[in-house]
């Protein structure tokens, strides 16, 4: 009774400081500016290694929140250069309009890759400023998340345990930032879109959130061998079995010469992320346990998963990115990875999709149409058996790059490219066209959050997925014929 009290002064103007707000578990001090307030590093709750989450304990007086708190560990990467050995990681942080108000619509964020990254890096201002409440989140990442052994109680799947956590923290104390926790959007890009198709389908996650927003997720998407790097062996999911999680542990086990858990709980942070690719080999959740019974890719294809609007979609050269991350293509190396990636009907891919000018650009363009168009098809297709889908295609060719890479051809829609429209990013400049598409683009994602539609006042008419894909493109937005742009009958 103290808290809701609380929580109403707070909203209804009796408040002297609108910069605290009173939670269940105690009193956070956040970070004003014209139109929103920000509260940073709250924690949600606490593990120890390879354990469940537990809520995080209440505290006596007003905890400041005016910084992030510490990544969950990370080696980063030749994209991010993020570094953390900190376990005690699981926060998140509130942006909310500044205004008083109640009942406004919660988005939860959860960041992509799956081996580094955090929540504070995505500056949720821009959504808060419509009228939403956002929080985006830390969870653990890479071994720390995905890692398997024989005794472990679901292993395979602690990073999605606590964001199952997280979701739980937003139900019992949004309120208090003036959000409504029966109106909950869980969005994220990539791996996070992949987490979230497992929440639709894992038994735990059931009522926690009420839409989703996939954005170039993998959950029904299968690799063709070379994929991502020359060599690497073809994987016909991003999902792996609790079983192949464990045997995995095993192996890696050995190389940090521990031949049980108690050693492998007491190793130092340092000693785990020294071991070569152990944060990269562990991304994959791991499915044939309590919190993930079967695996999310076969499940959603059979209908079986929480009923919910979704919005989803992917960007038009997914691939580029990926390409760009590896040393370049020659005409004879274009080849020799398509004969790997589809061995006899390599010469038919070949002809469709021919090296010259660009063995770069051809192979970006192979991988985006059989890896990313038609897993994204698949998906939302089987969603859309269900539930109303709302498919979209983010087609700005020139976005800007906001990563640390140098560029060695055109970049065209990137992988994560649509990041900064609804994140802003520093450094960034749009155009006059490209902040119109943003300001659009935020309108459709916060208007989905508030009614379950994209459809709102001022903004083109998005159909359902049954009449097309709408593309999102500067001044061109548009309904297009996804499965034809990306040659989906050849690829079936």
């Amino acid at each position: 009774m103290r808290t809701l009290l609380l929580a109403a002064l707070l909203f209804s103007g009796c408040a002297t400081d609108p910069a605290v707000v009173e939670t269940p578990a105690g009193a956070v001090r956040g970070s004003l500016d014209g139109q929103t307030r920000t509260f940073q590093g709250i924690r949600y709750a606490t593990a120890a290694r390879w354990t469940a989450p537990k809520p995080a304990p209440a505290w006596k007086g007003v905890r400041d929140a005016r910084k992030p708190g510490p990544m969950c560990p990370q080696v980063g990467s030749q994209y991010a250069q993020t570094a953390s050995t900190n376990e005690d990681c699981l926060m998140l942080n509130v942006t909310a309009p500044r205004t008083a108000g109640s009942n406004r619509p919660v988005m939860v964020w959860v960041h992509g890759d799956g081996a580094l990254g955090a929540g504070h890096f995505s500056d949720a201002r821009l959504l808060a400023a419509k009228g939403v409440v956002v929080v985006t989140i830390n969870y653990r990442l890479g071994v720390f998340s995905g890692f398997g052994h024989p005794g472990l109680s679901d292993g395979g799947t602690y990073g999605l345990q606590d964001q199952q956590e997280a979701l739980r923290w937003v139900r019992r104390s949004i309120a208090a930032f003036g959000g409504d926790p029966g109106n909950v959007t869980l969005f994220g890009v990539s791996y996070g879109a992949l987490a979230i198709s497992g929440h639709l389908t894992a038994p735990a996650s059931a009522g926690l959130f009420h839409r989703a927003v996939m954005m170039s997720g993998e959950s029904m998407m299968d690799m063709p061998a070379g994929a991502l790097a020359a060599g690497m062996p073809a994987a016909p999911s991003f999902w792996r079995t609790a079983a192949e999680a464990e045997g995995l542990g095993q192996v890696y086990a050995k190389q940090l010469g521990c031949a049980d858990l108690a050693c492998l709980r007491a190793l130092p942070v340092e000693r785990i992320l020294k071991v070569p690719q152990i944060m990269n080999v562990f991304q994959t959740y791991a499915h044939g346990n309590a919190v993930l019974p079967e695996s999310p890719a076969a499940a959603l294809a059979a209908g079986r998963f929480h009923r919910m609007p979704v919005l989803a979609g992917a960007t038009k050269d997914e691939h580029r990115l990926f390409t760009a991350l590896e040393p370049p293509l020659t005409a004879a190396s274009y080849a020799e990875r398509l004969k790997a990636a589809f061995g006899e009907d390599a010469a038919r891919v070949a002809r469709r999709y021919p090296a010259h000018p660009s063995p770069d650009l051809a192979w970006s363009r192979v991988m985006t149409d059989r890896m990313w168009a038609r897993g994204t098809d698949a998906q939302n297709r089987a969603l859309a058996e269900h539930v109303p889908v709302y498919g979209y295609e983010f087609a700005d060719r020139d976005a800007p790059m906001f990563l640390p890479i140098e560029p060695r051809f055109d970049w065209g829609a990137y992988h994560a490219g649509d990041l900064p429209y609804l994140f802003p990013e520093p450094g960034v400049r749009f155009t006059p066209e490209q902040k119109r598409l943003s300001e659009r683009m935020v309108g459709y994602w916060t208007t989905f959050a508030r009614t379950g539609t994209p459809n709102g006042p001022g903004l083109p008419a998005w159909p359902r997925l049954e009449r097309g894909t709408q593309s999102l493109a500067p001044d061109a937005i548009k309904r297009i014929d996804y499965a034809a742009e990306h040659n989906l009958a050849f690829w079936r």
